[in-house]
């Protein structure tokens, strides 16, 4: 049977590479990887026009959707309406789909959430953003019996990599909160009901090749 192909949102950003220095698309590598270990193939997304107004074409060419870290919402305006269309649509098809970080914020604004704009002055740290460049180690609390916790395997005290400052606020009315941090109750995961798998976290499953999130993922898509 052919690989489930899995669509990973990408950056925009300025890079320098070689002897250039020009506007590009990416998507750090650990992604990647970890969509084909869990024997899948990986199609990188970029922000799209009419996909941004009719999201079902490029939606119909992938089996599963993950919604990528990257820069804070409101930063890249395009990029954002973009995703935020491209999960709204999944969502309705019920697209198995994965929020990763900005992706679980970019999810809770395209449904009508908030956002915290800094998250050391709600929860007076900066555990989860502690060194530019550097994952911040912590751990979260799930559910149990919810997807993030099948997903990760565990419930309490699941150990986890973070980068962010920005968190989800105001909760949008599609998704349910299960994680949160163990220090101080920061929103970790949410995800939706009545889908068969909707699931966002704060945290970067992507670093860690000892998690099985992105796995599951596929997993679900291979179960479609």
């Amino acid at each position: 049977m052919p690989r489930p192909v899995i669509g990973l949102c990408v950056t925009q950003v300025r890079a320098s590479y070689g002897a250039w220095d020009m506007d590009t698309v990416l998507l750090p590598r650990n992604y990647v990887e970890a969509v084909q270990r869990a024997g899948a193939l990986a199609l990188l997304l970029v922000p799209d026009p009419v996909s941004t107004e009719d999201p079902d074409e490029l939606l119909d060419r992938v089996d599963g959707l993950v919604l990528a870290g990257g820069v804070d919402v409101g930063v890249d305006p395009e990029r954002d309406a973009f995703e935020m269309a491209l999960g709204r649509r999944a969502l309705e098809r019920d697209l198995p789909m994965l929020g990763i970080c900005r992706g679980m914020q970019v999810l809770n604004v395209a449904f009508g959430g908030t956002l915290t704009e800094h998250v050391p002055d709600v929860v007076g740290h900066d555990a989860h953003n502690h060194e530019p460049g550097q994952w911040s180690d912590h751990a979260v609390r799930l559910e149990p019996g919810s997807a993030a916790a099948l997903a990760a395997g565990a419930a309490e005290h699941h150990p986890v990599k973070s980068h962010h400052h920005q968190a989800v606020d105001a909760l949008a009315a599609p998704f349910r909160l299960t994680g949160w941090a163990t220090e101080d109750g920061l929103p970790e995961a949410m995800e939706a009901t009545g889908r068969r798998f909707a699931l966002a976290v704060q945290w970067h499953p992507e670093a860690d090749e000892s998690s099985r999130l992105i796995a599951t993922l596929v997993d679900e898509v291979r179960a479609r």
